[in-house]
């Protein structure tokens, strides 16, 4: 499963904290000035560039063991 079929979903708490979920769960929570600056990065990013900060905020972004097109 790619992040087409799955990806990943984020909000914002009223604290600042950005709540990142995958499949309903929740994944990681990012906090402080990480989550200032990643969420004016996901307020300008397209669909594809949002999922691909996202990947990357929670540590599921290439393992190693990915597939070349």
């Amino acid at each position: 499963m790619g992040l087409e079929e799955d990806p990943f979903d984020w909000r914002a708490t009223k604290n600042g904290q950005l709540l990142i979920s995958r499949g309903g769960r929740l994944v990681t929570t990012v906090r402080g000035q990480i989550a200032a600056k990643l969420q004016g990065r996901l307020d300008q990013a397209t669909d594809e560039e949002a999922q691909q900060l996202l990947a990357r905020a929670t540590g599921h972004y290439k393992h190693g063991n990915e597939r070349r097109g």
